[in-house]
Formats: structure tokens, sequence, C-alpha cells
């Protein structure tokens, strides 16, 4: 049975996509059997692997509206073990078209059960807000993954984050749990990147990773190229991070 993990911050600019598409692309490069579900209007996972958002003719839209299983709507990348359900901009109607729905919440779950057993590893990429799309996410889920920036106010939000997580565990989904969190952008240059990273720590009860993310030029590029970075750069730093993220994620037994 797949691990479905939600990559998950209301915060913008933190990494959740990069951490999603590169990640993925990880596992899928470490012979895991992976699923990216873009969860995000903006699309930029789908794009950033080298799908054309706007040319994709069922996204992940039409699941969550019945026009389409999901199944019908997940398309093969151009990496091996990997597969995506894309999304697009006509994703930003979907809230207020399921306004008087009942049980909303459970879509996405409902329509992953169908397929989370032909996958070692299901990735959402959830959108930078609290949202129904974002509960959807975490009602699906087994765990969540919390990017976090090494910046100043880094545990600003990560409370409200952790609270909605405890609402969704208790009424939605009392499996969910914390895959744990994993610090982006991180320049060993700066004292203040090493800060954040100790003050974190010894606030927050929740598993931190081992692996830093470091701030990089070609994790930066990559995703105008259409590529995760351990196709567009696979030497990088950037690269041999995410596969070492993939290995923690790999070995982590959290239940």
């Amino acid at each position: 049975m797949g691990r479905i993990i939600s990559i998950a911050n209301q915060k913008g600019g933190v990494g959740k996509s990069t951490t999603a598409i590169n990640l993925s692309a990880a596992l899928a490069e470490k012979g895991k059997k992976v699923l990216v579900i873009d969860s995000d209007p903006q699309g930029n996972t789908t794009s950033g692997l080298g799908v054309d958002k706007n040319a994709v003719e069922n996204t992940i839209y039409d699941v969550y509206l019945g026009n389409d299983t999901i199944n019908k709507c997940i398309v093969n990348t151009k990496y091996e073990n990997l597969d995506l359900l894309p999304a697009n901009v006509n994703f930003a109607a979907a809230e207020i078209e399921l306004i008087g729905v009942e049980k909303k919440e459970y879509i996405l779950r409902n329509e992953t059960d169908y397929i989370k057993d032909s996958y070692d590893y299901v990735i959402i990429d959830c959108p930078p807000s609290l949202n129904l799309l974002t509960v959807n996410a975490l009602t699906a889920s087994d765990t969540v993954l919390v990017p976090v920036q090494c910046e100043y106010y880094a545990l600003e939000g990560l409370s409200q984050l952790i609270h909605t997580i405890n609402l969704v565990k208790e009424r939605l989904n009392n499996d969910l749990e914390m895959e744990g969190v994993v610090f982006t952008m991180y320049d060993s240059r700066t004292n203040l990147s090493a800060q954040v990273v100790e003050n974190v720590k010894e606030n927050l009860e929740e598993r931190v990773f081992d692996t830093l993310i470091p701030r990089n030029i070609r994790l930066a590029e990559a995703p105008s190229y259409g590529q995760p970075i351990t196709a567009y750069e696979p030497r990088s730093a950037g690269a041999e991070s995410y596969r070492n993220l993939a290995e923690e994620i790999i070995k982590n037994i959290y239940r």
C-alpha cells in the first residue's frame, strides 16, 4: 500500500513545489513507484515536471468535480517510475463550485483509495493556504511533510499549520501523522540559517529531518526547464540533498 505524503505550509515561497518535484524524482530514481498530485492551482509542480499545464486535457479539477476518475487524469512523465495528476488555473474555481457538496473534505481521499496500492509513494503538493484543497490533501494523507525556509520568521505560522493538522486528525483523518519538518534555502555562509535551525529544533516537538536543502542556483533554474534537479544537474548540491531527504523518508517509520 502506498504512503501518501502531503507537502504543506500556508506560507508561500518556502519550497513546497520544489520539494514535491525533487523529492518525488529522487524517490523514483531509487526505484520507488511515485505519483505526484499537484493540488495547487498555480500548477508549478505540473510544469516543473515537464508537463504543459495549459495543454493537458484532464486535471485534478476534473477529479474534484466528478467529470473523470483519477485513473483517467493521471499522466506519465518522461521520468521512469514517476506519474503525475496535473493541475492548472481552472482548479482555482473548484472551491466555489463545491459549495453545498456533502462530504467535500473527502473527495481526494475517496479517489486516492482507488490508486494508492499501485504506488510506493503518493506526494501531494498543497496550495499556500489552509483552504478546502489543503484540508482534502490532509484528509487523504498518511503524513505531512512541512518545508520551512531558513529565515527569521520561520516559526511564524507553523503553530497555525500544526493546529490545522491536529484538527484534521481529530475530525477527518484519525491516522494522520507528522512526517517531519525539512529546512529549505539553507545558506551555510550565514549565522542566521544555523540559528533558525536551532531555534525551530528547540521550540518544535515534531521530527526535524537531518537533511538541509541548500539555497542553490541550480535548484532555482531547474523548474524553468521542466526538469527535476536530479535530471537538470544530477551532481549538484541540490540534487544530493534531495536524494538524502528521499533516503530519510524511506527509512522514516512513522506508525
